[in-house]
């Protein structure tokens, strides 16, 4: 722990937590959504389990760093394409493949207002809480790839990078409550934030095939989308009282 007395260091470490915050973003918004499909007394804890994994994760690669980073290594080409395809490769491919089968799912659920009996009975609301926290982890590998790699990319030492992370987390486990209550309460904002996942696993597939998005584009979109629809929910709010008042009889 000799960085602690390098500003540097901590000029580095600050960076790499706000990055990693950032990153995390999408995280949230997935791991939140999957929790509003639990009863109420158990999303608090699925969401908390489902950072806590996601935490494990990203250190649990940063300790393999060297079986990291040999997932950038071909394991086979498609000579039709002229492709050559890492493990990295179809770790990105598939998990933009479950994300964007899971968001399109949970859209068609949304609009078509299916309800699939979830909480009605104490063994389905455990039979659920296990498939979301398996979803969950799941797609937490996926994330953590690119959250680990960023934090390689940027940082030399290890201890750095997993302090990094667990602040991130810390900040993460804070804000994912407010998020998962905002979402859950406003229907606009949970179709905003599954196309957002949509995107994003159109992103990770894209990428996986050697097709760089820059992030800066795609969390630039989210946030100029998340704006207007804000303004949005501003007009309908202070629309609501004059609509009550011209509906009551004189």
């Amino acid at each position: 722990m000799e960085w602690l007395a390098d500003p540097h260091a901590w000029l580095a470490l600050a960076t790499l937590t706000a990055l990693e915050i950032v990153l995390g973003v999408d995280n949230i918004i997935f791991i939140s959504i999957l929790c509003g499909r639990l009863p109420e007394k158990q999303r608090a804890k699925a969401r908390n389990i489902g950072l806590m994994l996601a935490m494990l994760t990203r250190i649990g690669l940063l300790f393999t760093l060297s079986w990291l980073m040999t997932l950038t290594e071909p394991l086979f080409s498609i000579p039709i394409m002229g492709k050559e395809v890492s493990g990295r490769d179809l770790i990105l491919i598939g998990g933009g493949l479950f994300l964007l089968w899971k968001s399109v799912h949970e859209i068609h659920n949304s609009l078509e207002g299916v309800d699939d009996g979830m909480g009605n009975t104490a063994a389905a609301a455990t039979a659920t809480f296990g498939a979301v926290i398996a979803q969950i982890a799941v797609i937490d590998i996926v994330f953590s790839l690119d959250s680990v790699i960023t934090a390689v990319g940027m940082v030399d030492e290890l201890s750095i990078m997993v302090v990094a992370i667990v602040i991130a987390v810390g900040v993460m486990l804070v804000a994912a409550g407010p998020i998962g209550r905002f979402v859950d309460t406003h229907p606009t904002i949970k179709m905003l934030a599954l196309s957002f996942l949509t995107l994003v696993g159109v992103a990770l597939i894209a990428e996986g095939w050697g097709l760089h998005i820059p992030k800066g584009y795609i969390y630039f979109a989210m946030a100029f989308s998340v704006a207007v629809e804000m303004l949005n929910l501003r007009m309908r709010a202070k629309r609501k009282p004059v609509e009550l008042h011209k509906s009551r009889p004189k």
